[in-house]
């Protein structure tokens, strides 16, 4: 993966989504922000709505008229804050994809926005979501109406009702993106079919490429870790051991566990091809999968070694690990960052994919969970895993829903905090 050096190449890229409301271009955004952001590439999120909220918090849909001329002052206005601070962030923070989030629905505020960005240098690239597929709408109405800002404490059948207004303001002024001489991609119908005109960089096309694979349609994740293992219980990493007695107990609980969650739902499941997780995931009555790259974290010399030994032994690297978890490498092994690379293609098939179960390990479930949660990279390496846990994620338009379920089955904890040597805690 050739994706850290884009600072040195100088390339700057402010994406322009474009679209009528309800069409998935928030959760597009931040999606793509979430990727960018996973694979090391500094990306920010400019959300014109929210500048606009400093002014006008609760806004109905004549605010949105195209002869509401105080209301479009306004919202221009919020336009141009949203603007200049993106290119501040661009100046002062080495920033590389800026992401324009609005309606943009007119050919002359797009062009407006492409000047701007022809001034400094930065490369405009428009993102349009098109969509006429009724029931998308419809969900993407019922989720604006709990989860949008605009509409906090409101009546939801009064707050859906002037949504659809405010739909019906922006439909009649709504231009389509057709020039031929704009970088842009179209999704139309979330990806059922997608468009793509001018794509000039590198940088250009992991964007597209990563867009091709996305739907937006409800669905959940299910993450466990494999149950308690015999190297859990030694306080060993690595190696591929079979599970402890409790660790099989949990294997026995977990379709039980699953079902509750899960209910009617089809699901596939996801393992590792380590013993532990196949182990693990035995019982589960589902369509079951095997992926190399969801194998743990490989520790080079130190596999199959404590942590008191790997101090011991190599207490340079020790310290350097709690010195910069995400970039230190084990003797012969993997870093965090390493695992992220060859965690990518698993990461696209997640996204074209409905209900997912992924029984994995621990480095591993750490870094899909920092993916989905936005978590730094800093932060993911030292985030908390338990055993005999599982953790359901649901992706929404303003951020992911996580709610985790605890087998009542004991078992050691792994976890050890940065600075400590560890103790296997029973």
């Amino acid at each position: 993966m050739g994706g850290y050096s884009f600072q040195a190449e100088n390339v700057q890229i402010c994406v322009i989504m474009v679209g009528l409301p309800a069409r998935g271009k928030s959760l597009i955004a931040q999606k793509i922000v979430r990727y960018l952001t996973w694979l090391s590439i500094r990306a920010k999120c400019f959300n014109v709505g929210n500048y606009r909220r400093l002014e006008t918090a609760h806004p109905t849909a004549e605010f949105f008229d195209v002869n509401n001329s105080e209301g479009e002052r306004l919202r221009k206005m919020a336009a141009e804050s949203a603007i200049r601070d993106m290119f501040r962030w661009f100046d002062h923070e080495q920033g590389v994809v800026g992401i324009l989030d609005a309606t943009n629905t007119t050919k002359s505020r797009r062009n407006w926005i492409l000047e701007l960005c022809r001034k400094r240098n930065v490369e405009p690239m428009f993102i349009e979501s098109w969509c006429d597929d009724e029931d998308l709408i419809m969900q993407n109405i019922m989720d604006v109406k709990t989860t949008s800002p605009d509409y906090i404490g409101q009546d939801p059948e009064r707050a859906a009702l002037d949504f659809r207004n405010r739909i019906r303001n922006y439909e009649k002024v709504y231009e389509t993106i057709s020039e031929r001489d704009l970088t842009y991609v179209k999704l139309i119908n979330v990806g059922s079919q997608v468009i793509i005109n001018r794509i000039q960089s590198y940088l250009e096309s992991r964007i597209v490429y990563y867009l091709m694979n996305l739907h937006i349609k409800p669905r959940c994740i299910w993450l466990s870790r494999h149950g308690e293992s015999a190297f859990n219980l030694t306080g060993k990493i690595g190696g591929d051991s079979d599970l402890s007695a409790r660790g099989r107990e949990y294997a026995r609980q977990l379709p039980q566990l699953v079902k509750m969650s899960v209910g009617d739902r089809p699901l596939t499941v996801w393992t590792s091809t380590l013993k532990r997780t196949q182990q693990t995931a035995k019982y589960l009555p589902y369509r079951q999968l095997t992926w190399k790259a969801l194998d743990e974290l490989d520790a080079g010399q130190c596999d199959g070694l404590t942590y008191e030994e790997i101090e011991s032994r190599y207490p340079d690297d020790f310290a350097a690990r709690d010195e910069n978890k995400y970039e230190y490498r084990y003797p012969g092994g993997e870093s965090y960052r390493d695992v992220v690379v060859r965690l990518e293609p698993i990461i696209m098939e997640l996204e074209r994919q409905e209900n997912i179960m992924i029984v994995t390990h621990q480095a591993v479930l750490r870094c899909i969970y920092a993916y989905f949660m936005n978590v730094s990279q800093d932060q993911s390496p030292w985030m908390e895993v338990p055993l005999h846990t599982l953790i359901k994620l649901e992706p929404k338009a303003y951020g992911t829903e996580v709610i985790r379920i605890k087998a009542d089955i004991p078992a050691v904890s792994t976890y050890r905090e940065k600075g400590q040597s560890a103790k296997i805690k029973k």
